[in-house]
């Protein structure tokens, strides 16, 4: 098993950018699949980026040229640097770990992109 816990999250204005940290309870050195999945109001979960243990990328196409993934192991952490950012953004991001075929989630934190 593994808890996920999201921070970084907040008010931005359009043009800004925010970092999104993913901090796990255990090593993540083995974990296959570490992502960020994103849900806005009346809308379903969707994904925003992924990153393998090979450090294999990959973006939805909303997002792509404007955020980046990358993990630190040492640190047990996963990132998502969001720059850019557009009002269409505004959502609840979640962490997500895919472990031995069973998905984690973390309980979401809040990014609003408003002027």
């Amino acid at each position: 098993q593994v808890q996920l816990v999201e921070s970084g999250g907040g008010l931005v204005q359009p043009g800004g950018s925010l970092r999104l940290s993913c901090a796990a309870s255990r090593s993540i050195f083995s974990i296959y699949r570490m992502g960020w999945y994103r849900q806005a109001p009346g809308k379903q979960r969707e994904l925003v980026a992924t990153i393998t243990t090979v450090g294999s990328t990959n973006y939805a196409d909303s997002v792509k040229d404007r955020f980046t993934i990358s993990r630190d192991n040492a640190k047990n952490t996963v990132y998502l640097q969001m720059n850019s950012l557009k009002p269409e953004d505004t959502a609840v991001y979640y962490c997500n770990a895919l472990l031995r075929g069973v998905n984690y989630w973390g309980q979401g934190t809040q990014v609003t992109v408003s002027s």
